[in-house]
């Protein structure tokens, strides 16, 4: 059974700090909000949501929750490569979901094309930042930025190849299961990982392990 890493004293120290947690939330937040809108562009979905979609089409359980999922499996698989979960790991699996599905509702559909490239390059952008914004918290990587920065230490490739390689390789699986595979797929397949590099940098999370503490 996948276990939460058990927190040393600097980990300890991130979790009382009401600084990390604002990060990490508002960062989780972020994305999901994010991910809405490349649903309502009307150009695709990103390569690990046309995933989680596809999926949500052959289950009947609703995007957010077919990404719960396969949050779970990665997690699974993660940790067979020596990735452990963190508290912010587990947060990232449930609450991006919990986040897709309540700003759903609420984002509206792109009246026309030139609206959905819109709403698509703003959610790349927001996608990028907020992946430094949760990651910098120090809580614990995402489940599939954990399997990411885990697959950068061994390959010694930077972040914005891993991360095209393997949504490439999620867009694939997304096809194959009758996921909304468009335009904007391949868009944020080609876009995202410089965009998450940049989030990085941008949060001073040096390989994902900045701490956010007080001063």
């Amino acid at each position: 059974m996948t276990q939460v890493a058990a927190p040393d004293p600097e980990t300890q120290a991130r979790l009382r700090s009401p600084r990390a947690w604002a990060r990490l939330i508002v960062g989780l937040m972020g994305f999901g909000a994010a991910i809405d809108l490349m649903v309502k562009s009307g150009l695709g979905l990103g390569p690990w949501d046309a995933f989680h979609q596809g999926l949500a089409g052959q289950t009947g359980i609703t995007l957010g929750m077919a990404s719960i999922v396969v949050g779970i499996a990665i997690v699974a698989f993660s940790w067979t490569i020596g990735i452990r979960p963190g508290v912010g790991t587990l947060a990232n699996m449930g609450l991006i979901g919990w986040f897709i599905d309540l700003f759903h509702p609420l984002v509206p559909e792109s009246p026309s094309y030139a609206w959905g490239f819109l709403f698509y390059a703003v959610a790349v952008v927001v996608c990028g930042l907020s992946t430094g914004l949760y990651i910098s918290a120090g809580l614990g990587k995402g489940p599939r930025d954990g399997l990411i920065l885990g697959l950068v230490d061994r390959t010694r490739w930077p972040v914005r190849r891993v991360r095209t390689l393997v949504e490439l390789a999620a867009l694939g699986f997304g096809w194959w299961m009758g996921g909304p595979v468009g335009v904007g797929t391949l868009i944020f397949a080609f876009t995202i990982g410089p965009a998450m590099q940049w989030g990085l940098r941008l949060a001073g999370a040096h390989g994902g392990v900045r701490p956010a503490t007080e001063p």
